[in-house]
């Protein structure tokens, strides 16, 4: 059998005797060798191999393995070796045997050595400070409103889209770019929503804001290159950048949005510039024309990039977004940033980029073989979303809640201090210097408060500020009153005590 095409098995032959067999199961490979004149049997060989995987971890507990049928085709040996391996490792307590149902790892293996686990952590513990897959909590930034989700329509719209999937019958890989159905509602949407004119072509799809920020930056081979971001700015953006090698230098922002000024002082030979031009994260200003024209300026002549994050698309509580920052661009020198993370959920996980039309053949290329867009369902339901008009239905829908919202929040907080952010998906509040914004965030955790401490938003300590950022988005129908009572008195110790 001619393996050499097939995606998931690897044959090598420095022997004909000798079989080296990589099969997937559960996310995880399989490596089985096989020698024929190792004076050691088959069945053996094929129940060492099983065994290391399942005690290095390799296979985990539940795992799924393939019936002595399809392995024994795979290996090119007997159905009865298979059979006998298996018996081994059933007699092992290894795996166990559930008839017709198949056969697994199992869940209790037996006790032994095991690899030192307890340094392992959650991923940025210090940037995502709530657990992975929960239910928003209140006052907690960067999750839209879950009560306003439209759950049924968009539970249709997923089954019509897995039916859609399956009667295709497609076997073939999808377009790393993403589907072009998709790609076309984006860039209609675009074009009206925020005066952005581009072709589909020009649109990819990618894993949220950070697969399209990894996308970015291998795209253009920034590594060592030095990048100017927002001060205070979003920490996401500066760790990414840091991970992926580059030198985020941090550029002051004030009422007209990032000080340009200040950048092209601070480091004229900066490669990129990533600026969140519509509002601004996380004080909500929106980039000044003269400011914009300053920075596209710079751009053309240094020949540098700007990345335009534009993390809220329209989702702005007072007047109309500004235009998105691309489409003053007459050089080719803006790849614009967006997402449906706030506007329809981060569990969809699905973000997009603009790029100039002279670099579509590139970004796509790239696109191709580091960063293929994912979940065809997905994207199916949601250009349908989009096609009937729910998309531009839920901005509506979800402007009125959180106006509503954002002005209940100022009422039970009673502070004057309290000033818009986040294009009004959150309330500032500006504490005392000595106060720490990050002690009060941790104690408001025990009452299932996350408000989002501001100093952590800054890169300079010299600059930072003390503050807390409270987003309006996920507020109960009751006991409003009470959780914000239980937040001023946090704020009164921790003044009190300084």
């Amino acid at each position: 059998m001619d393996n050499s095409h097939h995606p998931h098995i690897k044959v090598q032959h420095k022997d004909p005797r000798i079989i080296n067999l990589a099969i997937p199961l559960a996310m995880h490979d399989l490596h089985i060798d096989l020698n024929r004149n190792a004076g050691v049997p088959v069945a053996e060989q094929i129940s060492t191999a099983i065994g290391a995987s399942i005690r290095s971890g390799r296979l985990y507990s539940g795992a799924r393995l393939p019936s002595w049928r399809d392995l024994s085709a795979q290996l090119g040996v007997a159905r009865g070796t298979v059979r006998v391996a298996y018996e081994r490792l059933i007699d092992e307590q290894l795996i166990v045997s559930q008839g017709a149902a198949g056969t697994f790892v199992a869940h209790q293996l037996p006790t032994g050595s095991h690899p030192d686990t307890r340094d392992l952590r959650s991923p940025l513990p210090d940037f995502f400070a709530h657990s992975f897959s929960q239910p928003p909590l209140m006052f907690q930034m960067g999750v839209p409103a879950q009560d306003v989700f439209p759950a049924k329509l968009w539970s249709r719209l997923t089954s019509a889209a897995a039916r859609q999937a399956a009667i295709s019958g497609s076997v073939s890989y999808p377009d790393p770019r993403g589907e072009l159905v998709l790609r076309t509602e984006i860039a209609a949407y675009l074009s009206v929503a925020r005066g952005l004119s581009c072709s589909p072509a020009q649109v990819l799809i990618t894993n949220g804001y950070t697969g399209a920020l990894g996308l970015i930056i291998h795209a253009l081979g920034l590594k060592n290159h030095t990048a100017w971001v927002e001060e205070p700015g979003y920490p996401l953006t500066r760790i990414a950048l840091r991970l992926a090698g580059l030198n985020p230098i941090a550029i002051n922002v004030d009422e007209q949005g990032l000080c340009v000024s200040d950048g092209i002082a601070q480091a004229a030979d900066a490669s990129l510039a990533v600026v969140t031009a519509g509002q601004q994260a996380p004080l909500g200003m929106t980039l000044s024309l003269l400011r914009r024209h300053q920075l596209l300026d710079w751009a053309a002549q240094s020949k540098s990039w700007i990345v335009e994050d534009d993390y809220l698309s329209e989702l702005q509580l007072s007047g109309r977004a500004a235009p998105a920052l691309a489409s003053l661009d007459r050089c080719g020198r803006v790849i614009h940033i967006g997402t449906f993370s706030k506007t329809v959920s981060p569990a969809l996980r699905m973000g997009f980029v603009v790029v100039p039309a002279e670099h579509t053949n590139h970004f796509a290329d790239v696109a191709a073989a580091l960063a293929p867009a994912s979940s065809i369902v997905t994207q199916l339901a949601l250009a349908e979303f989009m096609r009937k008009g729910h998309y531009l239905r839920h901005l509506r829908r979800m402007k009125r809640t959180y106006r509503s919202r954002l002005d209940e929040l100022r009422q039970a907080l009673q502070l004057s201090s309290a000033t818009d952010a986040m294009a009004g998906l959150a309330l500032l509040l500006r504490l005392p210097e000595n106060v720490d914004d990050i002690a009060i965030v941790r104690q408001a955790a025990a009452f299932n408060l996350a408000p989002t401490p501001l100093s952590t938003w800054y890169a300079k300590p010299l600059t930072s500020q003390s503050g807390l950022l409270l987003g309006v988005t996920n507020l109960p129908e009751r006991g409003l009153d009470i959780c914000c009572e239980q937040l001023r008195q946090l704020i009164d110790g921790a003044s009190f005590t300084c």
